[in-house]
C-alpha cells in the first residue's frame, strides 16, 4: 500500500505539474508504512519517499526555491515519527503476544484435556467461549478416572469473565482432589459444595451435575440445578433423565435446602451421555428459536466421538448465526463394549 500510495501521487504529480503542489503527500508513503510494517520497513519507504522527492523536486524545478526542501523536510519528519511508532507497536505486539502465550497455559492448566478413553468411555469434548480470544469462561468440565468408578463434572457459574473463571478455578480443584478420596458421589458432591460455599460471597452459585461410571452399565448423577443430561440409545431415541428432585446450585447451601439425591439411569454398550450447558440450549437462532438439541442426536451417529461432537457444535454455531451469546460446554460420553482403560490424552477442546 505505501508504494502504491506513492506511485499514485507521482502520477498525479507529473500530470498536474508543479503548480498543484502535490509533493509533501509523498509522505503518506512512510506514514502508511509505520502503521503495518516494522521499523526496518518503514525506513527502506522513507528512504524510497526521499529519492522520490527529490526525483519529483528536480523534474518540476522546485529546488530554486523552499518548495522542495519544505517536501523534503515533510517526509523526513514523517518517517522518522513513522519509525518511532513501528518500534513501539512491535514492542506491544511483543508484549501482547507473551500475555496472550501464558493465558493460554493458564487456561489449559484450568481446563485440561480430557483423556481419550477411561474406562469403558470414549470421551470428547467441545468448549466455546462466548469472550473473544478466550478459550475458558464461566463454564468447567473434568474427568477423573478414580479407584472408585469414572467420574465427571459438567458446570456453569454464575456470571462471567475474570471472575467466573476464577470460581471455575476453585471447583474444579475440589473435585480434581475429593474424586479420588470420596468412596461414593454425595460424599463427593459435599466437599466440592464446602469448597465453592467458602470461597463464593454473596448470591454467587454454580450449577453442576455430577455423574459416576463403575462399569455396572449403569450412570449415577448427582444434579446440583442443572440442565439434565441427553442419553442417546443404540436405536437413536433420546430422552432427558430428570432428577428425582431439584436442588439448589453449588455454592447455595447456607439457604438450608436438602442436597441432591443420586439418581440412576441405564448406560449400557452402544449408549451415549452428552452433557452440556445451558449456552447450548438456550442458543437462539434469528427468530429467537432455541437450539433443539433432542432434534440433532442423529449427528452423534459418526463413528468417531470426536467428529461426532464437532458436527455438532458446527450445527449449533450455525443455528445461533455465529459465535454464541454464552459460554457452550458439551461433554460426550459414549459407552463403548469393552473398557481400555486411560490411554492418552485428547488434543484439546475442539473449538
Amino acid at each position: 500500500m505505501p508504494l502504491a500510495v506513492m506511485a499514485v501521487i507521482a502520477v498525479m504529480d507529473v500530470s498536474a505539474g508543479p503548480g498543484v503542489g502535490l509533493l509533501p503527500l509523498v509522505s503518506l508513503g512512510p506514514a502508511f508504512a509505520g502503521l503495518v510494517g516494522g521499523w526496518r520497513r518503514t525506513a527502506l519507504i522513507g528512504v524510497l519517499a526521499l529519492l522520490l522527492c527529490v526525483a519529483l523536486g528536480l523534474y518540476n524545478g522546485l529546488f530554486a526555491e523552499r518548495r522542495g526542501y519544505t517536501a523534503m523536510a515533510s517526509v523526513a519528519g514523517v518517517t522518522g515519527v513513522g519509525i518511532a511508532a513501528a518500534v513501539m507497536r512491535s514492542r506491544r505486539e511483543a508484549e501482547l503476544a507473551s500475555v496472550r502465550s501464558i493465558a493460554e497455559v493458564a487456561q489449559r492448566v484450568l481446563l485440561r484435556p480430557v483423556p481419550l478413553t477411561a474406562g469403558p468411555l470414549q470421551l470428547a469434548v467441545s468448549y466455546t467461549s462466548a469472550v473473544a480470544e478466550a478459550r475458558i469462561g464461566g463454564d468447567l468440565y473434568e474427568v477423573v478416572a478414580s479407584p472408585h468408578g469414572v467420574r465427571v463434572i459438567v458446570g456453569d457459574v454464575q456470571g462471567k469473565g475474570l471472575a467466573a473463571v476464577e470460581t471455575a478455578a476453585v471447583v474444579l480443584g475440589a473435585f480434581r482432589e475429593a474424586a479420588y478420596d470420596e468412596p461414593d458421589l454425595v460424599g463427593l458432591g459435599e466437599r466440592v459444595e464446602r469448597s465453592v460455599a467458602r470461597e463464593l460471597q454473596g448470591e454467587r452459585f454454580v450449577t453442576a451435575i455430577l455423574a459416576e461410571i463403575r462399569g455396572d452399565q449403569d450412570v449415577v448423577l448427582l444434579n446440583y440445578g442443572h440442565p439434565a443430561p441427553l442419553l442417546v440409545r443404540r436405536d437413536g431415541s433420546a430422552e432427558f433423565p430428570e432428577p428425582p428432585a431439584y436442588a439448589l446450585p453449588l455454592g447455595l447451601s447456607a439457604h438450608g435446602a436438602d442436597g441432591p439425591r443420586p439418581y440412576r439411569v441405564p448406560f449400557t454398550p452402544g449408549q451415549q451421555l452428552l452433557l452440556y450447558t445451558d449456552g447450548v440450549t438456550e442458543a437462539r437462532d434469528q427468530d429467537g428459536r432455541f437450539y433443539p438439541l433432542a432434534e440433532r442426536t442423529q449427528l452423534l451417529k459418526e463413528p468417531d466421538v470426536h467428529r461426532a461432537l464437532e458436527a455438532l457444535r458446527e450445527d449449533l454455531v450455525r443455528h445461533a448465526g455465529g459465535p454464541p451469546g454464552d459460554d457452550a460446554a458439551m461433554l460426550l460420553l459414549r459407552y463403548h463394549a469393552h473398557g481400555t482403560g486411560d490411554t492418552g490424552q485428547d488434543t484439546g477442546p475442539a473449538r
